[in-house]
């Protein structure tokens, strides 16, 4: 890992879940994490409902535009985490890889969305401790 530890965060449409930790890396971890976020097929816009509960959290993502995942982005990455998007992330080796299983968010209200945003929370803040020299 280089000294700025570069993480990409995957889901299907990289509407939710991967928006909300990209979100939750990039506020927690500041400068010293480098944060991408993909799909394998991105959707048109980030869930509203998303939008609104990382709103609630002090974080605006309103502005934010789901993205087509890259062999590049894969490539520049240290750490890949996917989030139910199946086998269709390219492997390299030397790559951390996880796998968060997360109840999806697409058409949920934000009722629903709290929790799953508040477990992506949790595992951010586990990830930081992890990639973060002390």
């Amino acid at each position: 890992m280089s000294n700025t530890p570069s993480v990409l965060f995957v889901c299907v449409h990289n509407a939710g879940r991967s928006q909300m930790a990209a979100a939750y890396l990039t506020h927690l971890g500041g400068d010293r994490v480098e944060v991408r976020s993909a799909g394998s097929a991105p959707a048109d816009s980030v869930n509203p409902a998303v939008v609104a509960a990382m709103a609630e959290e002090g974080i605006d993502i309103s502005a934010e535009i789901p993205k087509v995942l890259t062999n590049d982005a894969v490539k520049e990455s240290d750490v890949v985490i996917t989030m139910g998007c199946g086998d269709v992330c390219p492997i390299y080796p030397g790559k951390r890889y996880e796998d968060w299983v997360l109840e999806d968010p697409a058409g949920q209200g934000v009722d629903s969305v709290r929790p799953i945003r508040d477990q992506i929370r949790g595992r951010i803040e586990g990830l930081l401790t992890e990639i973060l020299p002390s």
